[in-house]
């Protein structure tokens, strides 16, 4: 069920609620038509949602400051809050197909759900519902490597080679299958992911054959690491000295 917000709870009600689940905020007046249009199908998407967003309505002409702070300049305008802020938004009366799409793309799907569980089996069904995701299979991959199933493990990334994570998994089974780096993915599984890089790096340093296998598994790690990270950049630099 919608509820009605002005200037006064607009920060409550949408951008400190919008930290836990998100925020649809409908900018609407009474005499307008396209407004009354819309209604219904927000309010079905909201509630076909059981809970998992928010519908805020503000009248425009009660609340006209929040209109210009968030740059209104037609209605129906509906605007997405997450985390505090406005994460994607539409002007008009969309049809319900694609406000249903809209909320679709605030709410976690049956796979996110999935992955966030992490247990192998939840991460197995999550693959079937979703398996073009390349974020499921490494999880499902990383899953089947930690009770030792490297050929299953290489099974989830197969198809996903044009990632760079799910690559560096597959060429880090075959080089665990070679006995190449053999103490660096030790490490890694242990955490400590500089020493593993390290590892790697000492490895393609002398390797000839297995080169291109180990630069896939270091950008496969890498690949995992926020690109702004102190050690990634590091570590990328290290790779092209290595790589010469």
């Amino acid at each position: 069920m919608s509820i009605d917000v002005t200037e006064a709870t607009f920060p409550a009600e949408v951008v400190e609620r919008s930290r836990q689940l998100p925020v649809v905020v409908d900018f609407w007046a009474d005499w307008c038509g396209p407004c009354k249009q819309l209604t219904p199908a927000l309010e079905k998407a909201e509630a076909t949602r059981q809970g998992q967003v928010v519908l805020a309505k503000v009248d425009v002409d009660s609340n006209q400051r929040l209109s210009a702070q968030f740059q209104v300049q037609g209605i129906p305008a509906v605007k997405a809050f997450r985390d505090g802020r406005v994460v994607d938004e539409f002007v008009g009366a969309l049809p319900p197909a694609k406000v249903e799409a809209f909320f679709d793309s605030l709410t976690p799907s049956r796979a996110d759900e999935l992955l966030a569980a992490g247990d192998e089996l939840s991460l197995r069904e999550a693959a079937e519902l979703e398996p073009a995701r390349a974020d499921v299979a490494v999880a499902l991959a990383k899953a089947r490597l930690e009770r030792g199933a490297e050929d299953e493990a290489l099974e989830a990334v197969a198809s996903h080679e044009g990632d760079f994570a799910a690559a560096g998994i597959a060429a880090r089974i075959r080089l665990a299958k070679a006995g190449v780096g053999t103490d660096a993915f030790a490490a890694l599984d242990r955490g400590e992911r500089e020493a593993a890089l390290d590892g790697l790096l000492e490895e393609l340093a002398r390797a000839e054959d297995s080169r291109d296998d180990l630069r896939r598994a270091i950008v496969g790690i890498l690949s995992e690491l926020d690109p702004a990270d102190p050690t990634a950049r590091a570590y990328r630099r290290k790779l092209s000295v290595a790589l010469g």
